[in-house]
């Protein structure tokens, strides 16, 4: 049986994480804490041998400032690249730029749980009046996609996350891992989620592996290597969801 590995990362933390809001496709940077995140991440990566042949980023800054940051850590810096807007974070629609608090009080905590953590619950699409329209739904970077501008998404389900995800996993990134490549993937919670349940079909333990780890933990929230069988083919999956000094990571073998 063949075996492949894969690294799953999540991004570093960004203003918008620690303000609690609703970031998905509004474009932000690394914060100050994430920028060392990546950096610690990179460090412990490089401790423990791992040696990267391709990267996959979504075609945020914060997903792709993550891989940079890592990769200069590990002394790869030449490591190729690739991005696309399928590892995007999940659209969240009218939602964007919603503190999640405020939400809560406004709608309920159990519909702010189901907008953000149901497999296919849909939030209300982003509109023309929404503050962030312009800057999302006019990006320049969208217009290289692979479908056109007006048939990006304005909302989105975690299932329909995983839908336009698997396109480009089937098609550009099993290639490279069938090919004897290890890959490091850099993208967002809901995008690494939807990844993993495809994988291990499995999303009660798919959510838990990536609960977020509090903000007063000094302990990373990390899936140790799980083998999953799919189509004959053994995949160990290295999935890291957040950061910190207290980095506990498995070796390759």
């Amino acid at each position: 049986m063949a075996k492949y590995k894969l690294v799953l990362l999540r991004h570093g933390e960004g203003a918008w994480n620690k303000e609690n809001r609703f970031c998905s496709w509004v474009d932000q940077k690394l914060s100050t804490d994430g920028i060392k995140e990546a950096q610690n991440c990179g460090k412990h990566l490089k401790a423990l041998g791992f040696e990267f042949d391709l990267v996959f980023t979504s075609v945020l800054s914060r997903s792709i400032q993550t891989a940079w940051l890592v990769l200069e850590e590990m002394g790869q810096e030449w490591v190729p690249i690739q991005s696309s807007w399928r590892l995007n974070e999940r659209h969240y629609g009218a939602l964007i730029g919603l503190n999640r608090a405020e939400m809560a009080l406004n709608h309920g905590e159990e519909q702010v749980k189901i907008w953000r953590r149901s497999y296919d619950v849909t939030p209300p699409p982003i509109t023309e009046s929404h503050p962030y329209y312009e800057e999302i739904c006019n990006d320049r970077r969208y217009k290289c996609s692979d479908v056109s501008q007006d048939n990006l998404p304005k909302a989105e389900s975690l299932r329909d996350v995983l839908d336009r995800l698997l396109p480009y996993w089937n098609e550009k990134i099993v290639p490279e891992l069938k090919s004897g490549k290890m890959i490091l993937i850099s993208a967002h919670g809901n995008s690494s989620r939807a990844l993993l349940k495809h994988l291990e079909g499995c999303e009660s333990l798919l959510l838990w592996s990536l609960a977020r780890v509090g903000p007063d933990s000094t302990m990373l929230k990390v899936c140790q290597p799980a083998v999953v069988l799919a189509s004959a083919v053994e995949w160990t999956l290295f999935c890291v969801f957040f950061f910190t000094t207290g980095l506990v990571f498995p070796a390759p073998e």
